[in-house]
C-alpha cells in the first residue's frame, strides 16, 4: 500500500483497512464507541470512502470482516430509522444502502465478507454484496433478514440478491418471517459459499478471495420460478402472507413481496401512491409500534447482564416432570445447562425424556454430536441426587402451598450455600412459599409460560425477602435460555396470568350469554392477538383455569361453561376436548358465525384494565414493561405496541393520566431492578 493510502485509510473511525504481502486487502468493521457493530450513516459513508481508496489502487482481493468479540453486524441503526418521519427521510435511508451495496457488488477485484457472529439486517445485505461469503462454524454465527419485525422491508439489495443466491421461495421465507440460519443452515441453502473454524477462518477467506471461484447456478427450475414463473412463486407466498397477517395491521410483508414481483427488489421504484411504497410504510403506525416493540425487547435482554462477581449457573436440577417441568428441563440441555429431572420413578420421568428427544431430534436433524451432546446433558434422577451439586434448583410441581413448602425445606438442607433456589409457580406468593426456608432470601420465581420452547418470555418474580443478588441471577440465567426476563413483584398472578385471567373470564361469559367459542376467538384473532382466548383456555387446560381463576377472584362462582366441562372431565388439549374438540394437537373449529359489533372491545377491556392495575399496584415497573409482558408473554398483538400505548393511543382522552402513572411508577421499578 502506498504512504498516501496509508494516511487516508488511517483517518477512518469505524473501518481499518489493511493490504498483506500478497496484495489482499483486510477492511476491519469496528464501530466506534459501541459493543456491536451497526450501519450508522457515518458509517456507510466511510465505507464509500474506503471504496474510492480501493478504486484507486485495486487490490487482488478484497475480505470484509468485524472487529467486535460478540458478533459481525447487528444490521443498520435503529435509531435513525426510528428518527424517519417523512418520504424524503425513507428514501435518504434507503438509497444510501442500495447504491453503496451496488457499488460494492460491481467492484473489479473479488471481494469476500468473512462472517463470525450475527450477521443481520444490514449486515447480511452488505455480506449479499460481496462475491463470497466464508462463514465461522460457531453457534453463534446467524443470518437474517429481519426487518419485517420492524415494519419495513430490505431494502439495501436484500430482495433482489437473497433470491439469487438461494432461490425466491426460500428468500421469501427469510425475509416474511424474520428467521435466522445459522452456519450450517446456510451453507446448505447456498447463502454461505464455505464454512470454517475460528482459528483458521482468515485462511479460508484469503483463499477463497483469491482463487475466486464461480458461484455454484440456481438449479433450472428455481432460475424460473426467479423469471417467467415468478408470479406463481409471489401468488403461493402472499396467499401464506394472508393466512398469517391482515395487511391493515402488518403491511411490510405484503410489500415485500410486491417490490420482489413487481419492482426487482428496489424499493426506491415504487411510485409513492403505491401501498409497498415507502410513503405507505412510513406513514403506517404498525412502523413504529413495532420500532417499539424492538426497543421493547431490547430493555428487556438488558435485565440478563450476568454480574461477573455472582456464583455462574452451570448445573441445573429440575423437580417435577410434568408437561412444565419436563419442558424446562429439556429447554435448559437444550441451551447447554447440564439437567438433572427428578420425579416420583422413572416411569413419571420417561414421558418427559421421551419429548425432549423428538424436540432434540427435531433440532439437531442434521448434526448427530449436537444431537448426542443435547441427550447427554438431561439425566433422569428419581432420587433427587442432583440437588447437591446443583447451582439452581427449580420445582415445578402442582400449585400447593404446603406441598411446595415442604420440597423446598428439602431442597435448602441438601443444596449448596450458594445454590440459587427458585419456583415455578403461577400463582403463589413467593414470600409464602419462602416461609420453609431458613435463608429465604435464596428464593426467587422464575415463572415460564407453555409452550416453554415457544413462549419468549420468562417473569421472574421477586419476593419480600428475596435477596438482589438471587433476582440477578435468575435473570441472568433466563437470558442464557435465549429467553426475555420480566421483572415483577410477587403478587396474585404476577402480570401475565393476573392479566389473563379476567381476559379469558369475559370471553367465557360471553360464551354463557350465547356466543360460540369460534365467534370469541375470532373477534380476538381478527384484532391481531396470537390466541383466542377460548383456545389459551383449553391450552392451559380447563382445571388450571379454573384453580387459578379460583385464587384470582377469591373464590368467586365460575362461569357456567367452564364449570360444566370440567365437572365431565373435558379439561382441554390435555384430555382431548375442552371448548374444541382437539386432534393432533389442533383444535377442530366450526365455521364461526359474523362477530358482533363491540365484543373485541369487550374482551379488551378487562385486559387493559387489570394491567393498567398491575402498572398502580407496582406489580411491574411501568407501563412499557407491561406493554411487553403482554406482548411477549401473552401475544397481544405486537403491531399495537402493546395493550397500554394502544389503549393511551386509541381512548387519549380517558387515558391521559398513563404518562403521569409512568413518571409516578419510576420509584417501583426500584422494586424489580436487578
Amino acid at each position: 500500500m502506498t504512504a498516501d493510502t496509508n494516511v487516508q485509510a488511517n483517518t477512518f473511525r469505524h473501518w481499518r483497512l489493511e493490504r498483506d504481502a500478497g496484495d489482499v486487502a483486510w477492511l476491519t468493521f469496528d464501530r466506534a464507541g459501541e459493543s456491536v457493530n451497526t450501519l450508522s450513516g457515518e458509517a456507510m459513508r466511510e465505507l464509500g470512502a474506503v471504496l474510492d481508496v480501493l478504486d484507486a489502487a485495486p487490490p487482488k482481493g478484497l475480505v470484509i470482516l468485524s472487529g467486535k468479540t460478540g458478533g459481525c453486524i447487528a444490521g443498520a441503526d435503529i435509531g435513525e430509522f426510528g428518527a424517519v418521519k417523512d418520504e424524503a427521510g425513507a428514501r435518504d435511508i434507503v438509497g444510501r444502502g442500495w447504491n453503496l451495496f451496488n457499488r460494492l457488488a460491481a467492484v473489479r477485484y473479488p471481494t469476500c465478507a468473512l462472517v463470525r457472529g450475527f450477521c443481520v439486517g444490514g449486515g447480511t445485505e452488505l455480506s449479499l454484496a460481496c462475491r463470497h461469503i466464508v462463514a465461522v462454524d460457531e453457534p453463534g454465527t446467524r443470518f437474517a433478514l429481519p426487518e419485517v419485525l420492524l415494519g419495513i422491508v430490505p431494502g439495501w439489495g436484500g430482495m433482489l440478491r437473497l433470491p439469487q443466491r438461494i432461490g425466491a421461495p426460500a428468500a421469501l421465507d427469510m425475509m416474511l418471517t424474520g428467521r435466522a440460519l445459522d452456519a450450517k443452515r446456510a451453507k446448505a441453502a447456498g447463502l454461505v459459499d464455505e464454512i470454517a473454524p475460528a482459528r483458521l477462518m482468515r485462511e479460508h477467506a484469503r483463499a477463497r478471495v483469491l482463487a475466486d471461484p464461480p458461484r455454484r447456478a440456481l438449479p433450472l427450475l428455481q432460475r424460473l420460478l426467479l423469471g417467467p414463473l415468478r408470479g406463481t412463486v409471489a401468488k403461493k407466498a402472499l396467499e401464506g402472507v394472508v393466512k398469517k397477517a391482515a395487511r391493515r395491521h402488518y403491511p411490510a410483508p405484503y410489500a415485500i413481496v410486491e417490490i420482489w414481483r413487481d419492482f426487482g427488489g428496489n424499493a426506491l421504484a415504487v411510485p409513492a401512491g403505491h401501498p409497498a411504497s415507502m410513503t405507505a410504510l412510513v406513514a403506517h403506525p404498525t412502523t413504529a409500534n413495532l420500532q417499539r416493540v424492538y426497543h421493547l425487547r431490547e430493555r428487556l435482554r438488558g435485565f440478563a447482564k450476568a454480574d461477573s462477581a455472582l456464583p455462574p449457573i452451570r448445573r441445573v436440577h429440575v423437580i417435577g416432570a410434568g408437561v412444565m417441568g419436563g419442558d424446562i428441563a429439556a429447554w435448559c440441555a437444550l441451551r447447554g445447562f447440564h439437567v438433572t429431572l427428578q420425579d416420583n420413578g422413572l416411569e413419571r420421568i420417561a414421558p418427559a425424556m421421551q419429548r425432549a428427544a423428538k424436540a432434540f431430534a427435531r433440532k439437531f436433524r442434521r448434526d448427530r454430536k449436537a444431537l448426542r451432546d443435547a441427550l447427554d446433558r438431561l439425566v433422569p434422577d428419581p432420587t433427587g441426587a442432583g440437588v447437591a451439586g446443583a447451582d439452581l434448583v427449580i420445582e415445578a410441581i402442582w400449585e400447593n402451598l404446603d406441598a411446595k413448602r415442604a420440597l423446598i425445606a428439602d431442597v435448602e438442607r441438601r443444596a449448596k450455600p450458594d445454590a440459587l433456589i427458585a419456583t415455578n409457580t403461577s400463582s403463589l406468593r413467593i414470600e409464602d412459599i419462602a416461609q420453609a426456608l431458613q435463608v429465604p432470601g435464596r428464593l426467587v420465581g422464575i415463572h415460564f409460560f407453555n409452550p416453554v420452547a415457544k413462549m419468549p418470555l420468562v417473569e421472574v418474580v421477586r419476593g419480600a425477602d428475596s435477596a438482589d443478588s438471587a433476582v440477578q441471577r435468575a435473570a441472568a440465567f433466563v437470558g442464557a435460555l435465549d429467553k426475555l426476563p420480566l421483572p415483577v413483584s410477587s403478587a396474585p398472578g404476577f402480570l401475565v396470568n393476573a392479566v389473563l385471567g379476567p381476559y379469558m373470564l369475559e370471553a367465557m361469559k360471553c360464551i354463557d350469554e350465547g356466543l360460540s367459542p369460534e365467534v370469541v376467538d375470532r373477534a380476538a384473532l381478527d384484532f391481531g392477538m396470537a390466541m383466542g382466548p377460548v383456545e389459551l383456555a383449553d391450552t392451559v387446560g380447563l382445571d388450571i383455569a379454573m384453580a387459578a381463576g379460583a385464587r384470582l377472584t377469591g373464590g368467586a362462582t365460575p362461569p357456567a361453561c367452564l364449570q360444566a366441562r370440567v365437572d365431565q372431565g373435558h379439561l382441554g388439549r390435555k384430555s382431548g376436548r375442552g371448548f374444541y374438540v382437539w386432534k393432533d394437537g389442533h383444535p377442530e373449529r366450526a365455521q364461526p358465525a359474523a362477530v358482533p359489533a363491540g365484543l373485541t372491545e369487550r374482551l379488551l377491556a378487562p385486559l387493559v384494565q387489570v394491567t393498567r392495575r398491575c402498572v398502580d399496584n407496582a406489580v411491574v415497573g411501568d407501563a412499557d414493561l407491561a406493554d411487553a409482558g403482554l406482548i411477549f408473554g401473552a401475544g397481544f398483538a405486537p403491531y399495537t405496541g402493546g395493550p397500554l400505548h394502544y389503549d393511551a393511543a386509541s381512548h387519549p382522552r380517558t387515558t391521559a393520566g398513563i404518562s403521569d402513572g409512568n413518571r409516578a411508577t419510576e420509584r417501583t421499578e426500584q422494586n424489580t431492578k436487578h
